[in-house]
């Protein structure tokens, strides 16, 4: 049987690589072609002044071709969702390539044109769900002054006093909620993810979960967790995003300061790609000893959770799914979160140990002060799905769409 050829649309890809759901779709792409039977092209975006608009370029990093869409830097409202340009360049691909099957895995920016131009050409679509941009246009369900917007389900009604045109808004919220129903299967990373989308009239019914996976610890991780813990016996929170409201810093901030020990140390991972997320100021006046630890990629992240026996997570917001919970937990790293959505459906913390989002900082204080007292570093284990797991599942997903397409015939 010849190979089944997916054509995977994310909005960055490797060697242009940014953030957790370009993460998924690259290893997961990789994890199929690692089974066999399967070949993955993928497109993506870019957006560089020495090319003209629109032109497409090649790339390829190990055996998964990457074509980049170049896009101004400056779009209109509408075609950061319904891009006519990329849609015909999309379309080209399709009929160039002849993909069996189209993965709309993470599409902000490309827009719904990648299920335009399969529909024209009767490839099925498998699209999936990362965070809420088929729902909001701030695309976090974060409100202007920065707090949780909180509707479940979504009215586009109700967001007359958070979007900057409402008629303009409401005509995107429309237009993506008929794209849904164009696709063959929706996927989302987490039954939250899912209630809230079916619950707010987007693609009822039609959806499944698809529980993403991570990266597990590499053989010689617990050596390296061991011989740190020997090393320094401080405890060590670690944390993953940046100074930003949205990811609970202010409370981070607030709830470190003025501890009655110091007897501790702290990291955060500077993620952004020009060093602008922190600096030495954001950290000065925490209790511990705080370091900034430099951005890391998937093939040395045991590094850094080598480092940290405690990960704060304190998203503000209700979040899709959540990997660096998950990554923390593959390698027997102490939780302490925020009741963020989809990012607590792993179960391995008690629901009474959840933090509400915009509690008052001393919450966070009390459930580092008993972490600290306990001085637990040992924590088991727990089971995680990985990505080769994740490609198994969708590989189950694509058999049954195209068996459903065939029959359709």
């Amino acid at each position: 049987m010849n190979a089944r050829h997916i054509l995977v649309a994310n909005v960055f890809f490797a060697p242009f690589s940014y953030g957790g759901a370009t993460v998924v779709a690259e290893q997961v792409a990789s994890a199929l072609v690692k089974k066999g039977g399967y070949r993955v092209t993928a497109v993506s975006l870019c957006a560089r002044n020495d090319l003209a608009p629109y032109v497409v370029i090649k790339s390829q990093k190990g055996s998964i071709v990457n074509y980049l869409i170049n896009v101004p830097e400056h779009r209109s409202y509408a075609d950061i969702y319904n891009n006519p340009e990329v849609t015909a360049r999309l379309a080209e691909l399709i009929s160039a390539l002849e993909p069996d099957l189209i993965h709309a895995h993470c599409i902000q920016d490309i827009g719904t044109g990648i299920i335009t131009a399969a529909e024209a050409s009767h490839v099925p679509v498998i699209l999936s769900v990362h965070d809420f941009w088929w729902l909001c246009e701030r695309q976090f369900m974060i409100k202007l002054d920065e707090k949780y917007c909180g509707q479940n389900p979504v009215r586009i009604e109700n967001c007359k006093g958070c979007v900057d045109n409402f008629w303009a808004a409401k005509m995107r919220f429309n237009h993506l909620k008929s794209m849904s129903e164009k696709v063959a299967l929706v996927t989302y990373p987490s039954q939250f993810a899912k209630d809230l989308s079916e619950a707010s009239g987007f693609a009822e019914g039609r959806g499944v979960v698809w529980e993403n996976g991570i990266k597990p610890p590499d053989r010689d991780f617990f050596d390296k967790q061991a011989a740190r813990r020997t090393r320094d016996t401080r405890i060590t929170f670690g944390y993953v995003g940046g100074p930003a409201q949205i990811k609970g810093w202010p409370q981070i901030e607030q709830a470190f300061t003025d501890l009655k020990t110091d007897d501790f140390r702290g990291l955060v991972v500077e993620g952004s790609r020009d060093n602008s997320w922190w600096q030495e100021k954001h950290l000065r006046k925490l209790s511990g000893a705080w370091e900034i630890y430099p951005r890391f990629e998937q093939h040395n992240m045991d590094d850094f959770y080598a480092e940290i026996d405690v990960l704060l997570f304190m998203s503000q917001w209700k979040e899709t799914f959540g990997l660096a919970i998950r990554e923390a937990l593959a390698r027997g790293i102490t939780v302490i979160q925020t009741d963020s959505g989809g990012t607590v459906e792993h179960g391995a913390v008690r629901s009474e140990n959840l933090i509400p989002i915009a509690a008052p900082p001393n919450r966070l204080r009390d459930a580092v002060s008993q972490v600290l007292q306990k001085d637990r570093r040992n924590r088991p284990v727990y089971p995680v799905v990985c990505f080769d797991d994740q490609a198994q599942a969708f590989a189950a997903l694509v058999d049954q769409v195209l068996h459903d397409t065939e029959r359709a015939a």
